[in-house]
């Protein structure tokens, strides 16, 4: 049975194996997909090319995925959970204090250290809205819990803040931080880096206006 994913609004078309064996399987061709796609790119690569990669017949591969856009899909919907899980890491009670400077830059730098441990995000993400429509509603789908949970930590933060006073600001600092990590990895590793540094800025001058340390 397929399970759905918490950042996946409509019925995702790839199978989630129950057994440990099949699930290792699963992660190897998820593996496979995201080291070739970060290699020569998503268009150059087949459905031949991933199951060779993770050492299983194609028939293997078609037992869980349609298609190789659905391994496309199921790839980004893995790294939508692990950048979740980060983000519940980056938002603790010691953390929730800090100097605002020092949570913005701890949190964009934490993100970037997700990004070069994991070539085939940049490769997934950097063309996602060309590849999928369905990349667009399961980005705003991620994008939805990432502001609730942050609209919880700002009223932890300033609790004198209405709640939808909060919910508009973690609006406004979640969409601003998804657009500009977009832009970052349409070009080289130094345009990444002028473009972190900025939205480094931008949010720590957005947010001091309501958070003053």
């Amino acid at each position: 049975m397929t399970e759905l994913s918490d950042h996946n609004p409509q019925a995702p078309r790839w199978r989630l194996p129950k057994q440990i064996r099949s699930r290792e399987r699963f992660d190897r061709i998820l593996d496979a997909a995201a080291a070739l796609f970060a290699e020569i790119g998503y268009d150059a690569v087949t459905a031949d090319d991933i199951a060779a990669r993770a050492d299983t017949s194609v028939g293997g591969l078609y037992r869980f995925f349609p298609d190789k856009l659905a391994v496309f899909h199921a790839l980004a919907d893995r790294y939508f959970n692990q950048m979740q899980e980060l983000f519940n890491t980056l938002h603790t009670e010691k953390i929730v204090h800090l100097p605002l400077e020092d949570y913005i830059n701890h949190m964009i730098d934490a993100f970037d250290q997700f990004v070069v441990a994991n070539p085939g995000y940049r490769a997934v993400f950097a063309q996602s809205r060309l590849i999928s429509a369905e990349m667009l509603s399961m980005d705003t789908a991620f994008n939805q819990a990432i502001v609730h949970q942050l609209a919880d930590f700002f009223a932890v933060r300033n609790p004198s803040i209405e709640p939808d006073q909060r919910n508009l600001i973690a609006i406004v600092s979640v969409e601003v931080g998804s657009v500009l990590e977009i832009l970052s990895l349409t070009r080289d590793l130094n345009f990444r880096q002028q473009v972190l540094v900025e939205t480094k800025k931008l949010l720590i001058a957005y947010l001091k206006q309501y958070f003053p340390d």
